[in-house]
């Protein structure tokens, strides 16, 4: 593999680490600004919001730009935000600097992911996604209890100083071992990807994306508090925990994506009635030490395990065009995310205890569950309709059939 793809996975490394470390040490930014859990909980939405925006809003503008000046430029403001979130007095400006850092991150793995296929052979374009991805999963594994356990000992801004440094060498090595990738003239533009979104099973996959990840999000949004407040565990704890879950991101993950090829709807059908059932049960059991351990393993395991069939459902009913359809589904993701923190920060500030978070997130994702099952059934009844309608036509009806086949084929 090219040592270029290195640069890629630490950009990756070090944007996840952004968006999940502070999960671990938001008790100890709201002490230090002196705010509320649900208004601390405006760090993680609010960046998740601003993912959506910038995965959108960021990847439909530079289109038409050299992607490795596109890249560069990205991981500048990713620095330029951290640095701000360090250094920050108030908690405005640490939002802020949340903001900045959160544009970044769509289209970055949106573009990332163009630019690493086109670092290798053909037969070896999957490998090298997957590995410039491997930066955001060792983030979650490694990085953030590796982040929660500095930002507790020597402060949570010497965790953003380390992100910072980490983005300056991700910065560094894009810019020098990255080649040169400018778009071509013949490659489909922006009108061409915004034909996706006629689909209504696009905006149906967006839906599932939104609320089932937004329901695993939402939980883990507010984990810090559910371990230590309600499962009794010491502050010092909680990075290893982290480490458990992050295990279970990395599992279910690799797993996930290994079952999305063999069947998507089969797949996400059954993890997002795991995931469902698992935080339901964490949520009854969380005063047990032992289950809580359990259930936050599993809640990873599943959680992620929805990631790559979610992905790969948009991408097969965007067609022809799946560049902007793939960037939306990470605004949906974050979106979700967004929702799912808000959501647990309303139900922690009515008084119904940091096992609320759990049953919001059981509850989100059994509505991602009901929407995929009617938009599985809309398609087969879609695709039936297509079959009578053109059986025995000849070639006019093999030509009409032939998204049915490619749908089957990848799901």
């Amino acid at each position: 593999m090219p040592i270029a793809l290195l640069a890629l996975a630490l950009g990756g490394f070090g944007i996840g680490l952004t968006e999940f470390v502070i999960a671990g040490l938001l008790p100890e930014v709201a002490t230090d600004f002196a705010v509320d859990e649900a208004t601390a909980g405006w760090l993680i939405s609010g960046y998740a919001l601003s993912v959506a925006v910038g995965a959108i809003g960021l990847t439909a503008a530079v289109t038409r730009f050299n992607r490795k000046h596109v890249l560069t430029a990205l991981m500048v403001l990713f620095i330029a935000g951290n640095l701000v979130s360090a250094l920050a007095g108030t908690y405005e400006v640490m939002l802020l600097g949340r903001i900045l850092a959160a544009l970044t991150h769509g289209a970055f793995f949106g573009i990332g992911a163009v630019v690493a296929a086109g670092l290798v052979a053909p037969e070896k374009k999957a490998g090298a996604i997957a590995m410039m991805f491997a930066g955001l999963t060792t983030a979650n594994v490694l990085g953030v209890p590796l982040g929660t356990l500095l930002g507790q000992q020597l402060g949570w801004r010497s965790t953003f100083w380390a992100i910072t440094v980490i983005g300056v060498i991700a910065l560094v090595g894009m810019a020098t071992l990255v080649p040169s990738q400018p778009v071509s003239a013949d490659e489909p533009g922006l009108r061409h990807e915004l034909g996706a979104f006629r689909s209504g099973q696009v905006w149906l996959s967006l839906l599932v994306t939104v609320l089932g990840f937004g329901g695993m999000f939402g939980a883990f949004t507010y984990i810090a508090y559910t371990l230590t407040q309600v499962s009794g565990f010491a502050s010092a704890t909680v990075p290893w925990l982290l480490v458990l879950f992050g295990l279970g991101l990395f599992a279910g993950n690799w797993a996930g994506g290994r079952a999305a090829d063999r069947s998507v709807p089969v797949t996400l059908t059954v993890v997002l009635g795991a995931l469902a059932l698992v935080m339901g049960v964490f949520a009854a059991t969380a005063s047990s030490p032992v289950m809580a351990v359990v259930s936050l393993v599993l809640m990873g395991t599943f959680g992620f395990a929805t990631v790559p069939g979610l992905q790969m459902r948009i991408m097969t009913y965007a067609g022809s065009a799946p560049t902007l359809a793939s960037g939306a589904n990470i605004a949906a993701f974050n979106v979700g995310n967004a929702a799912g923190a808000w959501l647990g920060g309303v139900t922690i500030t009515a008084g119904l205890g940091y096992t609320s978070t759990l049953w919001d997130g059981a509850a989100l994702t059994v509505g991602a569950l009901v929407v995929l099952v009617a938009a599985e059934q809309l398609a087969r009844r879609t695709r039936g309709r297509g079959a009578g309608l053109h059986r025995g036509t000849g070639e006019q009806g093999a030509t009409a059939q032939a998204p049915c086949t490619v749908a089957s084929s990848a799901a």
